[in-house]
């Protein structure tokens, strides 16, 4: 092996300057080996969460031209931050394959812990505005087929939330 950097790294390294570079809130696509990595900040969990679907939703489309005709509420829960993070982004992506709605805009109106020791949950509530995909109107970038626990991380850092994860493509 001797020194050699291999692609992992390569993606370490550069996500080190899109971090440098990421307001907040905000959201940059990062580079990945072959899906597509997604880091969104915000001053509170909710909003890196906003952020953090719309990176996504700038992977399908260019989510300035998407509409928000449409809403849909989503409540989630999760053992853990990470699946509640992984459940929210897959019910979005659920919409998106079952009524072939993107979406422009998001609100999540709270993340909360329920409960305690082993029976304790975190519960998600949000809303998500957009429209059906028109390819009249709406550009056609990339499918993320999945979202996924890769590379997965929610830190608070410097006073701002960071959430990170790989969407399949």
């Amino acid at each position: 092996m001797g020194g050699e950097e291999g692609p992992y790294e390569d993606v370490l390294a550069e996500l080190g300057e899109v971090l440098a570079r990421l307001p907040c809130p905000g959201f940059a696509h990062a580079p990945h080996t072959a899906d597509v990595l997604i880091v969104a900040r915000g001053r509170s969990l909710e909003e890196a969460f906003e952020q953090a679907a719309l990176g996504v939703y700038e992977v399908i489309t260019d989510t300035s031209r998407v509409e928000p005709r449409e809403e849909r509420r989503i409540e989630d829960t999760g053992m853990d931050l990470y699946q509640l993070l992984y459940r929210w982004i897959e019910d979005l992506l659920y919409y998106t394959d079952s009524e072939g709605l993107v979406f422009s805009k998001f609100r999540v109106e709270r993340i909360e812990r329920a409960g305690e020791g082993e029976e304790a949950e975190y519960r998600l509530a949000a809303r998500a505005w957009g429209e059906r995909f028109d390819p009249e109107r709406h550009q056609h970038r990339t499918i993320v087929k999945a979202m996924t626990y890769a590379m997965m991380e929610i830190v608070k850092e410097n006073g701002c939330w960071r959430v990170q994860f790989v969407v399949d493509i």
